[in-house]
C-alpha cells in the first residue's frame, strides 16, 4: 500500500491582491508541513486552470486541502473532482484587511462556489475550515482532518478477521464482507474458532515456551493459574499470533464463550489482551464493528484502547463504569496492581485479566454503530478516566463524563446503540467527526 499523501491545492486568479495571496500561500505551506511533513505543496500559487492541471498531473492524493487564495470559479473544483475520489478539506482564508478599500482576496465567495460544485458532484462529503494560517482553531481543525484522512487511508489496507460467529443474541457485531469493503475499504476474512483451537492443540509445550514466558512477564499472578490452563493459554496465544502474522491481520473479532470453555477448557481472554498490546485490535464476542472501532481508536491514540460494556451509572458522581470479562490490554492496568490474572467471572476458569484500569485526564468514548435501516453512525462522548480500583471481577474503567452521565445513558439507550464501546486515551472528537464526514456518517455526540 502506498504511503499516505496529503496534497495542498491553492487556487486563485491574478486579478486580486497578489501580495496578500502570496503571504497567505507561504504561511499556509509552512503550517501544513508542520502538521504533516508528507504534505506535497506546489512551488507557486495555482492562478490558472492550466497551472492547476499541471500540478494535479504530478500527484496522487489521499487528502486534498483545497484553498481559495482568492476567488476562483467552479471550474477549479470541478477539475479536482473529475480526477480524484479522495477526502477534500475546503479552506477559506479570512479577508486580511477591511478598510473601505479594495477586496483583497474574496476567498469566501470562492468557497461557496467550490462547495456548490462538491454538493452537485454526486453530493460528495467534504470538510470545511475557515481562518488564517496563524489561528489556533484553524490549525486544530486541519490537524483533525489530516488525522482522519490518515485513518481512512490506512483502513483501506486493513485486513480484519472474524474468528467464529457471534453468540445468539449478539448479532449487532456481525458484518458482511462486501459491506465492509464497500463502506470502509476493509477486507474481512472469516475462520472458524475450532480451526485455531485445533491448531493450538497440535503444539508441544516446547513450541509455546516463548509465549508462556511473554505472558508471565506482562502479567501478575499467572503462577496461580493451574498448569494445564497456563500451557493451554500459551498454545492458544501462539495459534492466534501465528495466524495474525501469516495472514496480515490488523484487527480481529473473536468468539469466546462458550467454545473456549466447553471445547478447549481455557478462555481466550488473556490471548486477546496480549494481542491488543501487540498492536492488533482484538475484540471479544465476535463483534466485528467493535474490533473496527478499536482499530480506529488505536490509530488515533497510538496505543491500546479499552473495550467493554457500560455496566454501572452513578449520577451523583457523574460516572459510567465500563467493564468486560477480562480481555483488556495489560498496558491499561493500574500501576499499583499491574495486570493481574484471575478467572473468568462466570465460568471460573483462567487465565483472564482481572484489574482496574489506570486514570488518564482525557478520554474519548466511541463506537461505530448501525441505524435500524443499516446505515452507519458514530457514538461520541468525552470525559476523564478516574483513579478507581477494579469495580467487578474482570477489567473495568470508570469515566467521569463531560456531559451529564445519566443523560448520556438514557439518550444512547433510547437511540438504540450497541452494548460494546471503546474508550481511548485523549480527546479525538474532532478527528472522529472529520472521519464521519469523510465516510458520510451521522454523528451522535453526547
Amino acid at each position: 500500500m502506498k504511503a499516505f499523501t496529503p496534497v495542498y491545492v491553492p487556487v486563485g486568479v491574478p486579478t486580486f491582491h497578489l501580495e496578500s495571496a502570496q503571504e497567505a500561500f507561504d504561511k499556509s505551506k509552512e503550517l501544513l508541513r508542520e502538521i504533516d511533513p508528507a504534505f506535497l505543496c506546489p512551488e507557486e500559487m495555482l492562478l490558472s486552470i492550466d497551472k492547476l492541471r499541471a500540478w494535479l498531473d504530478s500527484v496522487q492524493p489521499d487528502l486534498i486541502v483545497f484553498q481559495n487564495l482568492t476567488f476562483a470559479n467552479a471550474a477549479y473544483m470541478a477539475e479536482v473532482l473529475r480526477r480524484f475520489d479522495c477526502p477534500v478539506l475546503l479552506w477559506t482564508l479570512r479577508e486580511p484587511v477591511i478598510d473601505g478599500g479594495r477586496l483583497r482576496l474574496n476567498s469566501l465567495t470562492g468557497a461557496y462556489s467550490a462547495a456548490n460544485t462538491l454538493r452537485a458532484f454526486d453530493d460528495r462529503p467534504f470538510s470545511y475550515v475557515f481562518g488564517s494560517p496563524e489561528e489556533l482553531d484553524l490549525e486544530e481543525a486541519v490537524k483533525a482532518a489530516v488525522a482522519a484522512a490518515r485513518v481512512r487511508h490506512a483502513m483501506r489496507g486493513l485486513k480484519l478477521a472474524a474468528i467464529g460467529h457471534t453468540p445468539q443474541g449478539f448479532g449487532f457485531g456481525r458484518a458482511l464482507d462486501g459491506e465492509l469493503m464497500s463502506v470502509f475499504g476493509v477486507e474481512l476474512e472469516a475462520i472458524e474458532a475450532r480451526e485455531l483451537i485445533d491448531k493450538a492443540k497440535s503444539y508441544s509445550d516446547e513450541d509455546c515456551a516463548a509465549f508462556l514466558e511473554k505472558t508471565a512477564c506482562a502479567t501478575c499472578g499467572l503462577d496461580k493459574t493451574p498448569e494445564r490452563n497456563r500451557l493451554d493459554h500459551a498454545r492458544l496465544y501462539k495459534a492466534y499470533s501465528d495466524y495474525v502474522q501469516a495472514n496480515g491481520i490488523g484487527a480481529l473479532a473473536s468468539r469466546c464463550w462458550p467454545d473456549f470453555f466447553t471445547a478447549y477448557g481455557t478462555p481466550v481472554c488473556t490471548v486477546l489482551s496480549l494481542l491488543n498490546d501487540d498492536g492488533v485490535a482484538a475484540a471479544c464476542e465476535a463483534d466485528v464493528y467493535g474490533a473496527l472501532s478499536m482499530w480506529v481508536g488505536m490509530q488515533l491514540s497510538g496505543e491500546p484502547v479499552f473495550f467493554g460494556d457500560p455496566v454501572s451509572l452513578d449520577e451523583w458522581e457523574n460516572t459510567i463504569t465500563f467493564w468486560h470479562c477480562g480481555a483488556a490490554a495489560c498496558s491499561l492496568a493500574r500501576k499499583d496492581t499491574g495486570a493481574e490474572i484471575g478467572v473468568h467471572p462466570n465460568r471460573k476458569i483462567g487465565p483472564a485479566m482481572n484489574f482496574g484500569c489506570e486514570a488518564f485526564p482525557e478520554a474519548t468514548i466511541f463506537r461505530i454503530g448501525r441505524e435500524p435501516d443499516g446505515s452507519f453512525r458514530f457514538f461520541l462522548a468525552t470525559g476523564e478516566a478516574l483513579d478507581k480500583p477494579r469495580q467487578f471481577i474482570g477489567t473495568s474503567l470508570v469515566i467521569c463524563t463531560d456531559s451529564d452521565s445519566r443523560e448520556i445513558v438514557e439518550k444512547s439507550v433510547l437511540d438504540g446503540f450497541e452494548p460494546h464501546f471503546v474508550v481511548m486515551k485523549g480527546n479525538h472528537v474532532k478527528a472522529l467527526e472529520a472521519l464521519a464526514g469523510m465516510l458520510g456518517f451521522e454523528v451522535y455526540k453526547y
